[in-house]
């Protein structure tokens, strides 16, 4: 139903405006009494097969929302009815930014992708911690925070620390983002040196908590084998939780869509099908070269259940969805677990 009537007709208006609607849509349906409860009963798992623990936190099923579809925490419970096991807010910034200039999200059907040069676009974390309070550990939530376009690379620590304790009583776990695409001199930070100091200083603050909460790196697909052996050594000597892979991938390599559409769009992060393969290498790589030293949260192209299949038997423990929700629909994530259980 949702690829043959919903999905052609919220294709006919932009990536962005429709997203903002749908989100309206949502929130207002969802006011009505019995209609989350009718939507959960629709789409939630079902299946003693699927939970699994990990990092201490007990996931209702494997099967998350990855970061910058909510990137608020505006919605995190009306889309936890539609059957995730978690939802990952962010990425939030200590300032609110307005991101990049639009247009900067775009479609492209032929490769079933987007591309998104969004730029960290938040109200900044305090706003976030505000909506996440009315949580009441309902719903599992991962916290992706990042810097602010105009903190210098040398200051970055300073922003990560104010998002992670401003957000430490509100999540289960955190995400160190350091791998979009969209923020001018970020991925600079993901080099062996400035990435070991920024994660090493985020996990003394965590030691130092009563109770300390998982830290994952997110880290691209565009990474070179030896930049990913830097990872898996940066990971043993921080001690962090684990790492997502991947975030988005500014290749171009082998997309059906035409190169005058490509070169129109211009600059930004590509996500979907096209990056499926190179996202499961990724995981493959890091799961065999470490000796499954740590575990892997798998993201990019998941648009079947035989696709987060790929990604689980490749070495992730977790996956997460995004450009596939938006193809494939919300039953995608039921027939995953189906698949699985």
């Amino acid at each position: 139903m949702y690829r043959l009537l919903i999905r052609p007709f919220l294709f006919l208006f932009s990536p962005e405006g429709i997203h903002h609607f749908t989100f309206r849509f949502i929130k207002i349906a969802f006011a009505f009494p019995f209609v989350q409860s009718i939507v959960a009963a629709l789409h939630k798992p079902k299946g003693n097969k699927l939970e699994r623990e990990l990092f201490g936190i007990k996931f209702p099923n494997p099967v998350g929302l990855a970061a910058g579809f909510d990137k608020d925490a505006k919605l995190y419970d009306e889309l936890s009815a539609f059957g995730f096991g978690f939802i990952e807010i962010g990425t939030l910034t200590p300032k609110p930014q307005p991101g990049n200039d639009k247009p900067r999200l775009f479609r492209l059907p032929e490769d079933s992708g987007l591309i998104n040069r969004m730029g960290f676009n938040n109200e900044g974390v305090d706003a976030a911690v505000e909506r996440l309070k009315k949580n009441k550990n309902t719903v599992i939530i991962g916290g992706n925070i990042g810097k602010n376009k105009v903190t210098p690379n040398e200051e970055a620590l300073n922003d990560y620390v104010y998002c992670f304790n401003a957000l430490f009583d509100h999540v289960h776990y955190f995400v160190v983002n350091v791998s979009s695409p969209n923020t001018p001199g970020l991925r600079d930070l993901q080099e062996k040196e400035p990435l070991t100091r920024l994660l090493s200083e985020l996990q003394k603050l965590n030691n130092a908590k009563a109770k300390p909460k998982p830290i994952l790196l997110k880290i691209a697909p565009d990474l070179t084998n030896s930049q990913l052996d830097d990872i898996i050594d940066i990971v043993r000597d921080t001690k962090i939780a684990g790492v997502i892979a991947t975030n988005t991938t500014i290749s171009r390599e082998n997309l059906k869509s035409q190169i005058s559409n490509l070169k129109s769009i211009g600059a930004g992060g590509l996500s979907g099908l096209p990056v499926r393969e190179r996202s499961t290498e990724v995981i493959k790589y890091l799961s065999e070269k470490s000796g499954k030293a740590f575990p892997i949260i798998g993201v990019g192209g998941i648009h079947s259940p035989d696709d987060a299949l790929e990604k689980l038997n490749a070495g992730a423990t977790l996956v997460q969805l995004y450009t596939g929700f938006i193809y494939e629909g919300p039953e995608l994530v039921k027939r995953i677990c189906e698949k699985i259980n």
